[in-house]
């Protein structure tokens, strides 16, 4: 069904603006009247204008791009309407209408119109793998095929909720010690480049021996003041240059292993990648996916080569007939308490849900890491920069007590 981009004007006078699916353009008035406005301008959306769209505006694609939140919003809805005994193309048309972001609105009725055609479901989601994943694809197609399509989008969705509260989390954490970090930084350039300078060039013009710490003020003040510019080109090209070597295949093996054998940032994303591999593979498995096939999907979720590789190492193991839990334990990369769960699970016949509880675990340990270390950097921070401007104030009173001692 085409999908139409219109102005209207709605009761008050005012000019709204939107997107609908209808069968011609004529039907796409009707439907706009039917909502109470009446339409100016009409036009069909077609691939060609979508593509001419993005190239006028350099900014609209970022504006209208599709973000995992609204997918978790949309895989809720949706499974709440099918649950309801919606047919899907009946649930995605109400959807399509529902949906306030132009992008969403658009890929969501184009997914509606292959299904029309006949593809299925998961094969018209496929056709958007930046939007959905390999995972996200493969579990909606074992609900298909198992006829449980409700009950995978409700854990696609529980699934997403998770992630994005967790992912919330980390950054409503890391917020306020980012934003002191930025102010403690611009404080500190203010001083060494303007006031430091003004009050040090007194000393100077006084040819007397200044004291050590006043000196080194001064030649750190000075290299501020005068290569600031260079400090920042130098940061530049190095975080450029660590997302190119990132791009490589051994960049990223390398870098991905040296995050996993920081102190507590290591163990930290040791604890995520658990969670999200359990999670992931508890669901995929309870909705009919085999476990190979299950570890192929999810060897890509962890967020880390090192850690992706070792599952894949894992599911060869398995392959030839090893258990899970044996398979994971010859590597240390997987904590052995998640290795005896899923030892326990396996043994008991009760894997899925053992895995349940263990993503679980590691998540409110994560959580609960995060908290912690985020209230220990607050007063960390505070105490640097409190010891940074204790050095200023005494570089710069040094010399002032000695002239007072000469005077006197």
């Amino acid at each position: 069904m085409p999908v139409y981009d219109y102005q209207a004007l709605d009761k008050k006078g005012k000019t709204v603006t939107g997107i609908i699916d209808a069968d011609g353009a004529q039907a796409a008035r009707q439907k706009i009247r039917a909502m109470g406005s009446f339409p100016i301008n009409v036009k069909e959306i077609t691939e060609g204008d979508s593509s001419k769209e993005v190239r006028k505006s350099p900014f609209q694609g970022f504006f209208n791009r599709v973000t995992p939140a609204q997918v978790s919003l949309w895989t809720r809805q949706l499974a709440t309407l099918t649950a309801s005994g919606f047919p899907l193309v009946t649930a995605l048309t109400t959807l399509v209408s529902q949906t306030k972001t132009q992008g969403f609105t658009k890929l969501a009725a184009r997914i509606k119109d292959s299904i029309v055609e006949g593809n299925s479901f998961a094969s018209s989601l496929s056709l958007y793998p930046s939007v959905f994943s390999q995972i996200y694809v493969n579990m909606v197609r074992a609900g298909e095929t198992s006829g449980t399509l409700e009950i995978v989008l409700e854990r696609l969705a529980d699934i997403m909720e998770k992630q994005q509260e967790l992912k919330s989390r980390i950054q409503t954490a890391m917020a306020y010690p980012i934003l002191m970090t930025l102010i403690g930084t611009v404080v500190l350039f203010f001083l060494m480049t303007f006031v430091v300078p003004n009050i040090t060039g007194i000393f100077e013009d006084m040819n007397q021996a200044l004291p050590t710490p006043t000196r080194v003020l001064i030649t750190a003040s000075d290299i501020f003041k005068n290569y600031w510019w260079l400090l920042v080109v130098f940061i530049i090209v190095g975080l450029i240059a660590l997302k190119a070597f990132r791009k490589t295949e051994h960049g990223l093996a390398t870098t991905d292993r040296i995050f996993l054998s920081l102190p507590i940032v290591g163990s930290l994303l040791k604890k995520i990648a658990v969670a999200r591999f359990t999670r992931t593979l508890a669901s995929l498995l309870e909705n009919g996916v085999t476990m190979l096939p299950a570890l192929e999907i999810v060897k890509n979720i962890t967020g880390n080569v090192v850690i992706s590789g070792l599952i894949e190492k894992a599911s060869g193991e398995v392959e030839k007939g090893q258990g899970l839990s044996a398979s994971l334990a010859a590597d240390s990369v997987f904590p052995d308490l998640s290795v005896q769960m899923i030892q326990v699970g396996e043994q008991s016949g009760e894997l899925e849900t053992m895995l349940y509880k263990i993503a679980d675990v590691y998540e409110n340990e994560v959580q609960s890491s995060i908290m912690s270390m985020m209230a220990m950097l607050e007063p960390v921070m505070i105490l640097v920069m409190a010891v940074v401007v204790l050095f200023i104030v005494l570089s710069i009173c040094l010399p002032i007590f000695e002239m007072n001692q000469l005077v006197g």
